[in-house]
């Protein structure tokens, strides 16, 4: 009889730390004890704390063990599974409390979060079917299919005032309502999981620990419209993403829950997964249905949108990984309890990828409106190091900078767009005051420079003198004029590129020129980078007065630029200093400082 089931995180992250040798570990160690009766080990999906991996959860008690090596296994099977004993030095501090094993929910990064899209990550095997139905999976899809009307289907969907998730936040039901009324005997669903922004990985997590929400929410997508074939166009870095759906896919087919006549109603649909090569211009809708069909992933302009004339020509709808996690449950709950979660316009629930300088990196899903604040400081524990926060990126290249005097704004759609940035598909990058805010916009606009497909001239050329200009003002070589240049050219581009990465692709810049102007003029008039970070801006010096002499510096120095005698003060030639850094990392007193 199983007593304990161990679970352990196989996502990406907890991959990447070592968690699938702690689970071989596990199972030998638990086979050599005579325990394979007793212990369960259950790969899973992602916790959302990951940056704790790799992380085992033990069930039905509920430990949370930490950074987890194969090394730490035996002592956790000796004490904890044969002799009782919780091995306190790999619990997550914030679940101890004496001997007392507190639940996750009361932690400070789970006790604020909802977990709607991410309610079966982390506790079910993604590669097992029966798991995800023993959690009400495929339940939506019968109801629906049985007792509801395709009109009826679509007006839950709308009632639930659920909003794309990809990005831009169209109105899920409104799409499908379009696409159920154009007239053609061929209709596509599709899926984008090309997801591309720096940091995100929400949409990753989703598939590695329950692709069968995305499947069963595309087969009632699919009813809606009157569609029998959808696609997921899934990106060819993902791969443990793409094994769990190629997995998943088919086990519904083995199941009768993808394919002809399902649930014995005469509905038949059936998915195929298109592989994306990395072209971040491919999440735009268009794009990605081009590079469906084996074209070149260009956008084209609307209209006809997707719903009219989209893949193959043909009526289609378009959603993200995450907005169809959501319409199971909204089906098996009702449209009115999603509807009671979040703001008037921005309803349910929203997952970020939270990382930058932030204690807790991870997955998190909150109610729309909760505060950026609540999210940095209470569900991410801050900003470490005694660092002061500074900014906060949202959307990704395709986002805005969102300064501390903001930190209080409730995070909704409509919210962020009036401070100068977006949801985009839910990328949170926090900053301190280490960053350099000018040294930001450029980072992102050399992605969006180095991904533009080149199509429409805007994008091309406008966001490439974008960034000569970034690169002039931080080179220490821009004036005040280049500033109002650099605004200028990034209102046009905004309002005439063709699609959506060329048309947002200035918002970082403008959202850094409203909040942060200031170290732009520095960088221009004063020839500084407040932050220390634009390398042409800076000198690195020696403070005589705790330089040791021990050398330690010079013999790191490529360059040859420091020189000096044994316990005598050093110097640093500027002429020859490479700005490398190397010096201040090697120093022990702390006497090299750059400014």
């Amino acid at each position: 009889m199983i007593r304990s089931h161990v679970l352990i995180c196989a996502g990406t992250g907890c991959t990447s730390s070592g968690s699938a040798a702690v689970k071989e570990a596990l199972i030998t160690e638990i086979k050599k004890n005579g325990l394979e009766d007793e212990i369960e080990v259950v790969a899973t999906g992602c916790f959302g704390l990951c940056a704790l991996g790799p992380i085992m959860i033990v069930y039905p008690e509920g430990t949370f063990y930490s950074k987890v090596t194969a090394e730490d296994i035996p002592e956790i099977v000796s004490e904890h599974f044969l002799k009782g004993r919780v091995v306190k030095r790999l619990v997550y501090q914030e679940t101890l409390k004496g001997d007392e094993i507190l639940s996750l929910n009361d932690t400070n990064f789970y006790k604020k979060q909802h977990r709607v899209a991410l309610r079966n990550c982390g506790l079910i095997n993604p590669e097992n079917i029966d798991e995800y139905i023993a959690m009400d999976g495929y339940q939506a899809l019968a109801r629906v299919l049985t007792t509801m009307t395709p009109e009826e289907t679509i007006d839950v969907v709308l009632k639930s005032g659920l909003r794309g998730r990809g990005g831009a936040g169209f109105p899920t039901g409104l799409k499908w309502s379009f696409a159920r009324k154009s007239v053609s005997d061929k209709k596509y669903v599709c899926c984008n999981a090309d997801e591309g922004d720096p940091g995100a990985f929400m949409d990753r997590s989703v598939l590695e620990g329950d692709p069968h929400s995305v499947i069963e929410a595309m087969a009632i997508a699919a009813y809606a419209i009157g569609s029998d074939e959808g696609y997921i166009y899934v990106r060819a870095e993902y791969p443990i993403a793409i094994h769990r759906l190629e997995v998943a896919i088919k086990q519904a087919r083995e199941y009768g829950l993808l394919g002809k006549d399902i649930f014995g109603t005469g509905f038949n649909f059936d998915i195929s997964l298109r592989l994306g090569a990395g072209a971040f211009v491919c999440g735009e809708e268009t794009a990605l249905m081009t590079s469906i069909e084996g074209k070149r992933g260009e956008p084209h302009a609307r209209p006809p949108f997707p719903a009219v004339k989209g893949l193959f020509g043909q009526p289609t709808i378009l959603n993200n990984v995450e907005t169809y996690a959501n319409i199971p449950k909204i089906f098996n709950e009702g449209a009115e309890w999603f509807a009671s979660m979040g703001t008037e316009k921005s309803k349910g629930t929203k997952v970020f990828a939270l990382g930058g300088k932030i204690t807790n990196t991870g997955l998190v899903e909150v109610p729309m409106g909760t505060t950026l604040r609540e999210i940095i400081e209470e569900i991410g524990g801050g900003v470490p190091n005694g660092k002061k926060f500074k900014a906060a990126q949202t959307g990704g290249p395709s986002g805005g900078c969102i300064p501390a005097s903001h930190i209080d704004v409730g995070i909704d759609y409509d919210n962020l767009i009036a401070i100068g940035s977006m949801m985009g598909s839910g990328g949170l990058i926090v900053m301190d005051e280490d960053n350099c805010m000018v040294d930001i916009a450029k980072f992102f606009l050399e992605f969006t420079v180095d991904e533009s497909c080149g199509k429409c001239t805007p994008c091309r050329i406008g966001t490439r003198r974008m960034l000569e200009l970034l690169n002039k003002i931080t080179d220490g070589n821009g004036t005040l004029e280049d500033l109002d240049k650099l605004e200028a050219l990034a209102n046009h581009i905004k309002s005439t590129a063709l699609c959506g990465l060329g048309q947002t692709a200035p918002n970082p810049v403008l959202s850094t020129l409203r909040y942060f102007r200031d170290e732009y003029v520095a960088h221009v008039v004063d020839k500084k980078c407040p932050a220390g970070v634009c390398k042409n801006l800076l000198t690195y010096n020696i403070d005589a007065d705790k330089c040791k002499g021990c050398t330690a510096c010079a013999r790191k120095c490529p360059a040859g630029a420091i020189t000096g005698t044994v316990k005598q003060p050093h110097s640093i030639d500027t002429a020859k200093c490479i700005k490398c850094g190397a010096c201040i990392e090697t120093c022990k007193f702390n006497a090299i400082y750059k400014k």
